[in-house]
This record gives C-alpha cells, structure tokens and sequence, in this order.
C-alpha cells in the first residue's frame, strides 16, 4: 500500500511538471509570435510618410498564422507629465473612484510633484508611470486603476487625442459616460469618418501627432485565453545606431480564458 501511494504520488508530480512545461513552451512561443507581428506592423509603419494617429488594428501574418496587433499613438494616453489640474482630477474620479473633493487635492499634489526643480534647475517629470506612487494619496490599489489609461513617455500640450485613446480614456473624457465613451469608440474604430465627439470634454481634448506608439500583439492560446505581447516603441529613425525606431519598454501579459460555467 505504501509503495502504491508513492507511485502514485510520483506518478501526479511527472504530469504536473510535464503540463507545467507545456505552458511554459506554449507562452515562450506565443510572445515570439507575439513579437514578430510586431516587427513586421513597425517596418511598414517606418516607411509610411503618414504617421498613425488614432488607435488601429493591423492583421498580420507569420508562419501562416493571422495575429491582431494594435497600434495606439501614446497622445491617446493622459500624460501625467502635462495634464492640468482638471483633467487629472476627472481621471482620479472616473477611473480611479476618488471622490470629488480628494481627486482635486490629489491632482493638485500631482501637478505640484512635476513642478519640483532638479539640481540642474529643469522641472521634474516622472520618468515613468509607476513614479506616481510617490505623490502622496496615490496607493497602489488607485495606481493600478490607472495605470492602463495614462503615460508619462511622450512632451505634449497635456491634451489627449480622443481618435486614440482607448476605451477607458474616452470614459474620462466623457465624464464616466460609459454609453457615449462605447457609442464613440465603435463609431471611430467602424472607420466612420467625421466621429462626433461633441459629447466629450473639449478642454480636454486636441490633435496632433506623436511619433511614440504602443503596438500591442494578441496571440491566442490554446486554452481559450491569449497572450498579450506590447512593445513602445519611439519611430524617429536612429541614423547613429542604423536603425528606423527605438524600443523604450517592453510588456507581456496573458489574458485568462474566458470563463466557463459548470454545467
């Protein structure tokens, strides 16, 4: 009987490592695909004289396999660097659930953090997202509410351009409208021209065109989830180091399978 349960229990070690393999290679092979999708969207995006400037879906293939790669402009993004008082707060409190009075000071405690001077004089920045935790009133719960809807990569006029921005940034916009914020994203992604966009906050919005983007691969797993693969990328060319763009920050998430009740 002993030596029964010891076969047993080394038998269910040999299957959970052999599954914990299989997923493990079949993630590794994902995020290269992943990879290359991406690779293959920016070397046409190099040699494309228009820039992008809204949010895009780019079909691309590789090894006979269709993979989604989205090319989002980072102005879609809120740039914690540049927005004023006003649109920061609306985000603490659409997206992050700050009420009113404690997203106003907060924001401000934003805005105040940035306005630091550095030994040399220059204004500070927060270098990247995560430097938000350090204003006070930020947790790490809020910070991970916002952390998808704002950048700190690109110097712009601190507006965003609502033909980029993704869905939980046009919810901001529109001042929680989650209705108009969806009624406007599939308007804009139908490829309508002339979206109305009357409906959002025109304080807080403007145009333009940045050269940083966020290319993001949805590669399918076989377990019905997919995995994630972004890369930011800066598309100035490099004539010193030969190349057409810059890498700045790399990502991979895996996005859970749906869920399926027991019957």
């Amino acid at each position: 009987m002993a030596l029964s349960i010891i076969v047993t229990g080394l038998t269910r070690n040999v299957r959970d490592e052999a599954r914990m393999l299989s997923v493990a290679r079949q993630s590794a092979q994902a995020g290269a695909l992943g990879d290359a999708a991406i690779q293959i969207v920016l070397q046409g995006m190099a040699f494309e004289p228009k820039a992008v400037d809204r949010l895009t879906v780019v079909q691309a293939q590789y090894l006979g396999q269709a993979i989604a790669v989205q090319v989002m402009p980072l102005n879609g993004l809120i740039d914690i660097n540049a927005a004023q008082v006003p649109l920061l707060a609306r985000l603490l409190t659409v997206a992050g659930g700050v009420p009113d009075a404690a997203a106003e000071t907060v924001a401000q405690a934003i805005v105040e953090y940035r306005q630091q001077r550095t030994p040399q004089g220059a204004f500070k920045r927060f270098e990247a997202i995560e430097d938000l935790m350090r204003v006070p009133g930020v947790s790490y719960d809020l910070y991970a509410r916002l952390s998808g809807l704002i950048t700190a990569d690109i110097r712009g006029s601190g507006l965003v351009n609502p033909l980029a921005a993704p869905l939980g940034v046009l919810a901001v916009l529109a001042g929680g409208n989650a209705q108009l914020a969806g009624q406007i994203a599939a308007q804009r992604d139908s490829g309508q021209v002339g979206t109305d966009m009357t409906g959002l906050e025109g304080g807080f919005t403007g145009t333009g065109v940045v050269r940083r983007y966020r290319l993001q691969a949805r590669v399918p797993l076989p377990d019905g989830g997919a995995m994630l693969v972004a890369r930011y990328v800066d598309l100035n060319p490099r004539p010193r180091e030969g190349l057409p763009w810059a890498t700045f920050h790399m990502q991979r998430d895996v996005e859970p399978a749906p869920h399926r009740p027991i019957p």
